[in-house]
């Protein structure tokens, strides 16, 4: 299925205000996970001074490597909020990637960093859970 490319823009879809509304949420988002980031490093760090036995230490490096992988899922989410800031400032925020369709403000209100309109990220996750076409 082709899938025609409609472009708009943003006169014709945000205004100033909602682009600035977007924006004070997303850089909200990213103080939040810094923060979050920071009480984390803190924490590991105080709970590695007061490991005295080997099932506390391994207890310790399962937390560890627990708070390790959360903090990758932190930085992905800060690196896609400081992707829509960008766009903010290049005019392309709230467009789909793929079509160039708004994107649409409830979903951007769920979603500030969505790049991609309802319809092509639902072509999307049904691709992600069956990529081969079923043949007869």
């Amino acid at each position: 299925m082709a899938l025609k490319r409609k472009i708009a823009t943003s006169k014709d879809y945000l205004t100033p205000q909602q682009l600035e509304y977007f924006r004070e949420q997303l850089l909200q988002l990213r103080h939040e996970l810094e923060e979050k980031a920071k009480k984390h490093l803190c924490r590991i760090q105080e709970e590695s001074l007061h490991e005295s036995d080997s099932i506390d230490r391994a207890a310790a490096a399962t937390n560890h490597f627990l708070e390790v992988q959360a903090r990758g899922q932190e930085q992905q989410l800060i690196a896609k909020v400081d992707q829509a800031l960008e766009r903010i400032d290049s005019g392309t925020y709230g467009f789909c990637e793929e079509t160039g369709a708004p994107i649409g403000l409830a979903r951007l209100e769920a979603y500030p960093t969505a790049t991609l309109c309802l319809e092509i990220q639902n072509l999307f996750e049904r691709f992600k859970k069956n990529p081969q076409p079923k043949r007869f």
